[in-house]
């Protein structure tokens, strides 16, 4: 086995954070479809898939590294929201989370001297910077667009790449 059991069971907790934040991403993009907003709701399905993708990484990592595989329970996403700012302010305060999250990894990886964990989580690191930028990025527009969401709708149809992070940097999966 090629990572500590520290180390196995906090990627298996963050594999849970990663699916956790991938069924969120499916209730705000369904609240953004119930308010007619498709650009906005295509881009947090977006969002979703590619959280999901986030696990499958983890969870490839730690079976290719010898690791057992426990995926912990997912709590329900929270569907209700008071306006679009309260919905993409939530998919902000989770980005950031995750951020601290990924930041408690690495740190962890080099308590335990595992450089081959600390390498692969290089990746979700410069992710994070993207993911909340971008999520800081689109709250801003939102909270000056005010009660016009056709012009949020307007800028996401426009910025989607550089809000989902393919900007071209490379996105390795």
């Amino acid at each position: 086995m090629l990572i500590g059991q520290k180390v196995n069971d906090a990627l298996n907790e963050q594999i849970g954070y990663e699916f956790s934040a991938s069924l969120q991403y499916v209730a705000i993009a369904a609240y953004f479809e119930t308010e007619g907003l498709t650009e906005l709701a295509d881009l947090f399905h977006q969002q979703s898939t590619e959280e999901r993708d986030h696990a499958m990484r983890f969870v490839k990592y730690v079976t290719d590294a010898g690791g057992a595989l426990k995926i912990p329970a997912i709590p329900a996403p929270r569907a209700e929201f008071s306006d679009a700012c309260d919905a993409i302010g939530l998919s902000l305060e989770s980005e950031q989370r995750v951020t601290q999250q990924i930041n408690s990894l690495v740190n962890l990886a080099i308590s335990e001297g595992d450089h081959i964990t600390q390498n692969m989580l290089n990746y979700f690191v410069a992710e994070q910077l993207e993911e909340v930028s971008s999520m800081e990025t689109l709250l801003t527009v939102a909270k000056r667009a005010g009660d016009n969401l056709l012009y949020v709708e307007e800028y996401v149809a426009r910025h989607k790449q550089s809000l989902l992070g393919k900007s071209g940097g490379g996105e390795a999966n």
